[in-house]
């Protein structure tokens, strides 16, 4: 692990070229977007607009290096419970076969992990700051807790990699299925977060829309809190009974009861620190 994290510091500099390539990228697809098909009348520099991007940057910079140990244990893990012809086996299959299982496997994962977020109080203080905003835009999809992004990253790797969907140690390197499925969710999140009217018609049965991920950050009442867990796939959120999308509606009201501080540091500590219980955890309580 010592190797891994001194080629981590070793490569800084690409992994910044690499966050400034799909910064760019974002606001490139983003921006015209969200002009073209504006959901609400709000400044392109809205408020914290700058928090949002310094946890773009603690976000591409900062979970890979504690990714080397939670992706250490499970590597080691899978390699004692699983024989070396399990993970060959999977490597035959074809590259489209392996993706649509990458996708769907990684998505229901991240679902779960999703959804303890904001049920288990512990992790809801870090996941909290992510649904502090009050104005949706492609950069709120940004902001994130480092330690967030740990938890929700590392529980959709762990059945990827048992499966043999996504493997680390091929002489090819990096295995191009974790490249494919991080690029696709990377753009899909941008997107699902713009401050964009646009719906996708049927095809919302089965692909995330704005509209379907501004209700799963909304504050209007109670009766939506919790609900539309999945990244890209709503059938997901039919399955286990969290779906919710009126047909020609957006909400009223996003962010979060809890105050937090104003700066970023200090968010960075706050879910550190004792404090209540936030409404999101309490609803699925009563």
């Amino acid at each position: 692990m010592i190797e891994q994290w001194a080629d981590m510091i070793g490569s800084f500099h690409l992994r910044l070229i690499a966050a400034f390539f799909w910064l760019f990228l974002g606001a490139a697809l983003m921006l015209p977007l969200e002009r073209l098909a504006t959901l609400r009348k709000q400044p392109v520099l809205r408020e914290h607009w700058l928090q949002d991007l310094g946890y773009y940057f603690l976000g591409c910079l900062t979970p890979a290096f504690f990714m080397v140990l939670t992706t250490a244990m499970v590597v080691a893990t899978g390699h004692v419970l699983l024989p070396p012809s399990w993970f060959a086996l999977m490597r035959e299959l074809p590259t489209p076969v392996r993706l649509a299982a990458t996708l769907v496997i990684g998505e229901i994962a991240y679902y779960w992990a999703h959804r303890w977020s904001h049920h288990w109080p512990d992790l809801w203080r870090l996941h909290a700051i992510h649904h502090s905003p009050k104005q949706l835009d492609w950069l709120v999809n940004t902001r994130a807790h480092p330690l967030d992004l740990v938890f929700a990253r590392t529980v959709s790797f762990t059945p990827l990699f048992f499966l043999g969907l996504v493997q680390l140690d091929t002489q090819q390197g990096v295995d191009m299925n974790l490249i494919l499925f991080t690029g696709l969710n990377t753009l899909w999140a941008f997107f699902i977060h713009s401050n964009s009217k646009i719906r996708l018609g049927p095809l919302e049965q089965l692909i995330t829309s704005p509209a379907f991920h501004h209700w799963h950050h909304a504050n209007d009442d109670a009766s939506v809190v919790n609900k539309n867990f999945a990244a890209l796939f709503p059938w997901i959120d039919r399955l286990f009974g969290t779906h919710y999308l009126p047909k020609d509606a957006f909400p009223k009201t996003y962010g979060i009861e809890d105050v937090l501080p104003e700066t970023l540091p200090a968010q960075l500590f706050h879910p550190f620190r004792p404090g209540k219980t936030s409404p999101a955890v309490r609803a699925v309580q009563e």
